[in-house]
């Protein structure tokens, strides 16, 4: 239950004076159901009325000049102790004017001044109030990031009254510590945060900012820490074998594993033979060996007389992920199927039936494994494959699938460490940072897409010795309102140059018709293959060896890596070649420039958290996950690691949370809606 004291921040904001049904759907939007979202929407700026282009000063209305029509401004001559003035409005209502500034009268006004033919004027004033009122004019004012239909006035109004709903919280902070960085309690900080003083109370790094920063970073690694420490209580299995298979399959493989491949299957292994349920994430840049690694440990569960499964994230990767396995089963004499939801009647029965029953060992599939209907003979080890946008309470509840089974979430898609911790903070981390010796560096190249039809021209001279060639669009269809390059459009041009060598595979076709056109990829049918991103993650054809990504500048840092490397994969050199439309944006060019310099996935990944931000690069963005409110990243990372510190010391000293401190920290998870984790210091 949460705790009373926080009800009124819970409390939904239609309970905040002068929000009506209207305002409340776009707040709602905007900020989120509960006074304590609103509040932790924070202004960007501040508005200083002290300084230009901004002016706040007394006027009297000297004559009002009426438009002939009412596309003509509405005028108002005016005159202040220095000059003269002019207050001009569009879509005005006249009587409204002629009442509010009568000729004669004096007024205060604030706003921003400008110079128009040589006379001074004021464009729709921002404040306008009599002599008496002139103290309501705010010489500060914060700047809140707004919707369409919600003004900065209005977010004032509702902050303010907002702000009387903070209860005095007890403290969740050390008070050495909080004396030491010189921070107050929660309750001012935050009210400070929405009245700024000066543009340093507005910056990421002032006291009142960076307090509750630390507290939403303190929230986020305590619940990530309580999920582990659960998982650390909970009872696993201890896998126990004499390496039979594994070493069999060390033997047969045509190349040796790289010191990351193998300093990281010893780390799982490890992890497995322990009493306790692993939760470990496997990263590696793309090719660095991920599959070979994560098979290795499904061979460790299945001599120790387990069921092991490998989920991927769609269709063809899971296909693709059962087709490179079963070379290696099938000379280890073991069982693999395929479940996804394409398999259907007579065929799907006998699957589910091999699983149930165990005839079956290594089972491959995408989300369909996990339904209710599928019920495994003696699960015990789950990797799920570029599944990057589980958040933790997702894996939490995916972890209750299987009775007791271990957990390898792997992702080609390198994450840089302060994400690492925020996001992954609840499971150990293994890092294969090598490709191995046989892949060849990728020459990238970036060219402006005038020079397309050059591109034209060489592709003969490559298709003729042998290489086959992704052309990566950004849309399926063009659309009136984009002028992006098309994959449909593109592959019809295409067709023309080089016909019946050219295919067309996106996302919106039918699961059979992708595997069609993917296998006759595979056999050189095609030579061309124009594709979207669907081809991003997992497929593997060595004999493509150029990748062509037609308006780069519009895919981010880690989706165009991604994308290159998809090829490099075989004997050939490999090219990718980087199309832009001009004119390219600062941060466009800083991105291929970027991509031209280095194909190391773990420089691209810092970079990319520079220029994009967190919930860009794991895809969550829209999905809510990993969205600090308060909390930026980019410059309170350096508080990440002072959170995870203090994390592991009130644990050790309070693992149930039941001292006054623990209590109070109840009260900040909650705040920050923990709920999910919270319930593990119930049930762990």
């Amino acid at each position: 239950m949460r705790p009373s004291v926080l009800f009124s921040l819970f409390s939904s904001i239609e309970t905040i004076p002068g929000i009506g049904p209207k305002n409340l759907k776009l707040l709602q939007k905007l900020c989120g159901n509960t006074i304590v979202s609103l509040l932790f929407h924070l202004p960007l700026m501040i508005l200083d009325r002290t300084k230009l282009p901004f002016i706040t000063t007394k006027i009297t209305v000297l004559k009002h000049e009426k438009p002939y029509s009412k596309k003509q401004p509405y005028k108002i001559h005016c005159k202040t102790d220095k000059n003269f003035l002019d207050i001009i409005f569009f879509n005005y209502k006249k009587n409204y004017l002629v009442n509010q500034l009568p000729e004669g009268t004096s007024h205060y006004i604030s706003g921003q001044i400008s110079t128009f033919s040589g006379h001074l004027q004021m464009t729709h004033p921002d404040y306008i109030v009599e002599e008496k009122n002139k103290n309501l004019i705010p010489l500060i004012e914060p700047v809140y990031p707004l919707t369409q239909g919600i003004t900065n006035k209005m977010m004032q109004k509702y902050i303010k009254e907002a702000l009387k709903y903070i209860p005095t919280l007890p403290e969740w902070l050390d008070r050495d510590f909080l004396k030491q960085q010189k921070w107050i309690s929660f309750k001012e900080s935050l009210m400070k945060a929405h009245t700024p003083l000066c543009n340093e109370d507005i910056s990421p790094l002032s006291p009142s900012r960076m307090r509750l920063a630390y507290d939403e970073l303190l929230a986020n690694q305590l619940a990530l820490a309580l999920v582990r420490q659960k998982m650390r209580k909970a009872k696993g299995i201890a896998f126990v074998n004499d390496n039979t298979l594994t070493q069999k399959l060390l033997n047969i493989l045509p190349f040796s594993l790289t010191n990351a491949q193998k300093r990281s299957y010893k780390e799982i292994k490890e992890d497995m033979s322990a009493p306790y349920r692993m939760m470990r994430l496997l990263q590696g840049d793309v090719g660095s060996g991920k599959t070979i690694v994560g098979f290795l440990a499904m061979l460790n569960a299945v001599e120790s007389g387990y069921q092991a499964c490998l989920m991927a994230p769609t269709d063809i990767l899971a296909r693709q992920h059962e087709a490179s396995l079963r070379k290696w089963c099938e000379q280890l004499n073991l069982s693999i199927v395929l479940l996804t939801g394409r398999e259907k009647g007579e065929k799907r029965k006998k699957i589910l039936n091999q699983i149930l029953s165990g005839e079956t060992q290594i089972i491959v599939g995408t989300h369909a494994l996990f339904q209710e209907n599928v019920n495994f003979h003696k699960l015990g080890f789950i990797i799920i494959d570029e599944q990057h946008r589980f958040g933790v309470e997702q894996r939490l509840a995916l972890s209750q699938k299987g009775e007791l089974v271990d957990m390898l979430v792997m992702t080609a898609t390198p994450i840089p460490r302060t994400l690492a911790l925020t996001y992954y903070g609840d499971m150990d981390i293994s890092k294969i940072d090598e490709k191995p010796p046989t892949r060849k560096p990728i020459d990238t190249r970036v060219l402006p897409i005038s020079k397309m039809e050059d591109t034209f021209s060489r592709l003969h001279n490559a298709i003729d010795t042998g290489s086959q060639i992704y052309w990566v669009c950004p849309l399926i269809e063009e659309t009136e309102k984009s002028d992006m390059a098309n994959a449909t459009k593109r592959f019809e041009i295409l067709n023309k140059f080089f016909p019946q060598q050219v295919a067309l595979i996106h996302g919106k076709m039918k699961g059979p018709e992708k595997d069609a056109i993917m296998q006759d990829f595979i056999n050189k049918k095609i030579k061309i293959l124009v594709a979207t991103t669907v081809i991003e993650v997992g497929v593997d054809v060595p004999s493509a060896n150029i990748m062509i990504i037609e308006q780069a500048e519009r895919f981010g840092l880690s989706q165009l890596h991604q994308l290159r490397g998809r090829v490099g994969r075989g004997d050939k050199q490999s090219t990718c070649l980087l199309l832009y439309k001009s004119p390219l944006s600062h941060t466009s060019k800083k991105r291929l420039e970027i991509m031209r310099r280095t194909e190391d996935g773990f420089i691209i990944a810092e970079e990319d958290l520079k220029l994009r931000g967190a919930g860009d690069i794991l895809g969550t963005r829209q999905s809510g996950l990993l969205s600090f409110k308060l909390a930026n990243l980019e410059f309170h990372s350096s508080l990440l690691s002072i959170a995870r510190d203090d994390v592991k010391l009130i644990l050790n000293q309070d693992p149930s949370l039941s001292s006054s401190r623990g209590e109070a920290l109840r009260i900040l998870l909650y705040l920050f809606n923990k709920d999910a984790e919270i319930k593990t210091i119930h049930s762990g």
